[in-house]
């Protein structure tokens, strides 16, 4: 009787554990997000984010990933490095995601990276611009999806260098990305145009621009040319008072980001015409599976996309494909899958490079002019610029890396 109530208890165990192993096996892939989801970010980050839903909404429909829904859990790191490793380790020890996105500030990225380097988790850059997260400072676990300050100075500068402008001003926010963004630019005009000559730089603090000092200074300089890597908040600001003091019909002017309207589309009609930009025509974008990617965005959302929206949704395609890739969460195969991954994007395909882990994706380059018709400035005369096309060798890379 006894041998009968223990078989019946180990069947009815078996049983259990029967039903409940495809429970668990349906466990959603967890994936941590660090934006800086309020403060300057913020006309970024949320197009972002509601870009990374659809996507993620996307790959569930069709089943998720391994058999498994994707499931994202975001943090707000209010643009502070400390915030946001303070988020990284309660997401992996809590939450137990496969990994970490995200981040918009290059000084924020750069800390997130430092920490998934000592702790040996998968970290996925979005935005952040600086190249010393793929190069100088970087490492095995992470992947940056957007090009970077490198690539887009440099683009800048192969056009800015068929010009005539030789004295150049610069001004910027005092971080990593404001003065990164302007180095790469000058270096390289240097190599194009060695008569380049530098006549001042600004550094005013990121989200505090007192705009009217600034002014003062560059025009005293009498630059032929002024380079901006300022956005946001500190862009809006400085262009008012620019404008008022007529700054922008003394000089050229170059700006990276500036076409992209998260940036321009907030002045209106007092956005500055003729400067030489990178940013994102989303408006004249004929390939088809861009046009789709409008569309699905523009019917959710109710607004037109920002480049923020094309990253995020970039960024979590990504991630999703290199989950296939590795057949596991396992963080070795996830970064083993990384190098050389292949995606299909709205704007074609890109891949990440297995020297670096930066991705190839492109920017747009193109001048500013205003579109009465929609109330906007907007880019024309525009190239798109891929980024292997800049990109480093793989044996510069390793040169830059040495140490890491």
């Amino acid at each position: 009787m006894r041998r009968h109530r223990v078989s019946a208890t180990l069947g009815t165990l078996l049983l259990l554990t029967a039903l409940a192993a495809p429970v668990a096996a349906q466990a959603p892939i967890k994936i941590g997000e660090i934006n800086s989801f309020s403060g300057i970010g913020a006309p970024f980050t949320g197009p972002y984010r509601q870009a990374v839903e659809m996507a993620v909404e996307e790959v569930n429909a069709k089943g998720g990933v391994l058999g498994r829904k994707l499931e994202v859990v975001f943090r707000d790191d209010k643009g502070q490095p400390a915030e946001a490793q303070k988020h990284a380790q309660e997401l992996v020890a809590s939450e137990k995601v496969a990994l970490i996105s995200g981040t918009f500030l290059s000084n924020v990225g750069l800390a997130v990276s430092d920490w998934a380097k000592q702790n040996r988790v998968l970290f996925v850059a979005a935005e952040p611009l600086t190249e010393a997260l793929t190069w100088a400072k970087g490492h095995d676990h992470v992947f940056r999806v957007r090009p970077n300050t490198y690539e887009q100075g440099r683009m800048l500068a192969e056009k800015a260098a068929k010009l005539k402008y030789t004295k150049w001003a610069a001004i910027g926010p005092n971080y990593e990305y404001g003065k990164r963004a302007w180095e790469t630019f000058r270096d390289r005009l240097k190599e194009l145009r060695p008569e380049a000559q530098t006549v001042g730089e600004h550094w005013p603090t990121l989200g505090k621009i007192e705009p009217s000092q600034f002014v003062t200074a560059i025009l005293g300089e009498s630059p032929d040319a002024l380079y901006v890597s300022l956005f946001g908040s500190d862009w809006i600001a400085f262009v008012r008072e620019a404008d008022k003091r007529g700054l922008f019909k003394k000089m050229f002017v170059v700006g990276i980001l500036l076409g992209e309207p998260e940036y321009i589309d907030p002045l209106k009609l007092e956005a500055p015409e003729g400067m030489l930009v990178t940013g994102y025509p989303w408006y004249d974008l004929q390939l088809p599976a861009h046009k789709e990617f409008v569309a699905k965005f523009t019917k959710r959302t109710d607004k037109n996309p920002v480049l923020g929206s094309l990253v995020g949704y970039i960024t979590y395609l990504s991630i999703a494909e290199a989950i296939r890739k590795a057949g596991s969460t396992d963080t070795d195969k996830l970064v083993a899958a990384f190098r050389g991954l292949k995606v299909e994007t709205p704007i074609g395909p890109i891949s990440f490079r297995a020297s670096d882990g930066q991705s190839t994706m492109g920017a747009w380059v193109g001048t500013t002019k205003l579109d009465a018709k929609r109330g906007v400035g907007i880019m024309v005369n525009y190239e798109y610029i891929p980024g292997d096309r800049v990109l480093p060798s793989d044996d510069e890379v390793k040169k830059m890396r040495v140490g890491n």
